[in-house]
């Protein structure tokens, strides 16, 4: 197996690591890709393995009464599915599921327990990380209490961008309204909307956005709530040195 060389990475968390904590985690990681509707992990069962997302982006989701889905948070490159482990949680509360095609670094979760007792550097970026992302799973929820569906799936794919850093979106309609927890028909409503106002273009299952500033401006604070948050997080662990390729808005 050729060695992992930490510049070739994307994922945030093992970029900004210590070169000698990296060479430590690095002998458990195995690259392997994800599959569009992949569940990596399902609610109530127990937590095997990790997954450092390189590309794509995960959904974290709640499962209701009635069996509906409801994402209460994404991660993309900048984090971990898995994470609670290193709380000391056994299994997974949520189901994760890959919204699109990606690649990502695994490991198992006894894995990350031994090499995070090793590695203070990851062990403390990991606690930092699952904060943020309890940060994104409180905003989400009063985002979806409180504010207008336009505003809210602007906020979505705002952080959907973010996370995949091309501007076109391979997203369709139904698979929207099933992350905000709404019907097909208001997501259209409020997708019209937004293509109306210049700044994203919807097509045959694909949505570009055409004017990301404006697409800010289109959302709620719930975007910037966050993305503040991720950006505090890496502004105080810089990469060694800031692999190419990673979101330019964080």
């Amino acid at each position: 197996m050729s060695r992992l060389i930490q510049t070739t990475v994307r994922n945030r968390i093992l970029a900004a690591l210590p070169p000698a904590e990296f060479a430590i985690i690095a002998e458990h990681l195995t690259r392997v890709e994800l599959a569009l509707g992949e569940s990596l992990h399902r609610a109530g069962d127990k937590i095997i393995s990790v997954f450092f997302v390189e590309s794509g982006f995960i959904s974290a989701l709640t499962m209701l009464s009635d069996g509906q889905p409801l994402e209460i948070g994404l991660i993309g490159s900048e984090g971990v599915a898995g994470v609670s482990v290193i709380l000391g949680a056994t299994n997974s509360y949520s189901e994760t599921m890959c919204q699109t095609g990606g690649g990502a670094y695994r490991m198992s979760a006894a894995a990350l327990n031994d090499v995070a007792a090793r590695a203070p550097h990851l062990h403390d970026l990991l606690l930092r990380y699952t904060h943020v992302f309890h940060v994104q799973v409180a905003q989400t929820a009063a985002c979806n209490a409180h504010h207008e569906l336009g505003q809210r799936l602007a906020r979505w794919l705002l952080a959907a961008h973010d996370r995949s850093d091309v501007a076109e979106l391979s997203l369709t309609q139904d698979l929207i309204a099933v992350m905000l927890g709404v019907r097909r028909s208001t997501v259209s409503i409020a997708a019209g909307t937004l293509q109306k106002a210049g700044v994203i273009r919807y097509q045959h299952g694909k949505i570009t956005i055409v004017d990301r500033v404006g697409l800010e401006n289109a959302a709620c604070e719930c975007y910037e709530a966050v993305a503040s948050e991720y950006r505090a997080l890496f502004a105080e662990y810089p990469q060694n040195p800031r692999p190419a390729g990673l979101p330019s808005t964080w």
